[in-house]
C-alpha cells in the first residue's frame, strides 16, 4: 500500500501508512519522523516510474520485499531489497538496501 500511493503520488495515503516517529535507514541518508519520510517519499515519486516485486517475506511485525525500482535513464532499474517494522499496522522503520552509485546525482532531489 506504501509504495502504490507513491508511485500515484497520493501523499495522505503514504502519510497513513507512517507510524509519527517513523525512522528510515537508506545509503544515502537516515531519517526520522513522519513529516521528514513523507517529504522523501515525495522526493522519490518524482524520479521513480515503477516498482517490480519480485519476492516477500513476513513474520513477527515485520516485511522484507526484494524488487526493482524503475527509473529513467540514467538510472535505469535498481535492484533493492527493504525491511519494514510494524507498530499498530503503520511502518515504524524502513530500511532499504541497495548499490547508492547510481543515486549520488538524484539524492538533493528525493533528500531535500
Amino acid at each position: 500500500r506504501y509504495y502504490q500511493a507513491i508511485l500515484k503520488k497520493e501523499f495522505a495515503e503514504v502519510a497513513d501508512c507512517l507510524a509519527d516517529n517513523v525512522c528510515l535507514i537508506s545509503p544515502l541518508a537516515q531519517i526520522e519522523g513522519k513529516e521528514a519520510v513523507l517529504a522523501a517519499a515525495k522526493g522519490l515519486s518524482t524520479i521513480l516510474l515503477d516498482i517490480h516485486f519480485r519476492a516477500q517475506f513476513s513474520g513477527d511485525q515485520q516485511i522484507m520485499f526484494a524488487y526493482d525500482f524503475i527509473f529513467a535513464e540514467p538510472i535505469g532499474l535498481l535492484r533493492s531489497a527493504v525491511l519494514m517494522k510494524f507498530v499498530d499496522q503503520k511502518i515504524a522503520h524502513i530500511e532499504l538496501f541497495y548499490d547508492s552509485k547510481p543515486f549520488t546525482e538524484k539524492k538533493s532531489e528525493i533528500f531535500k
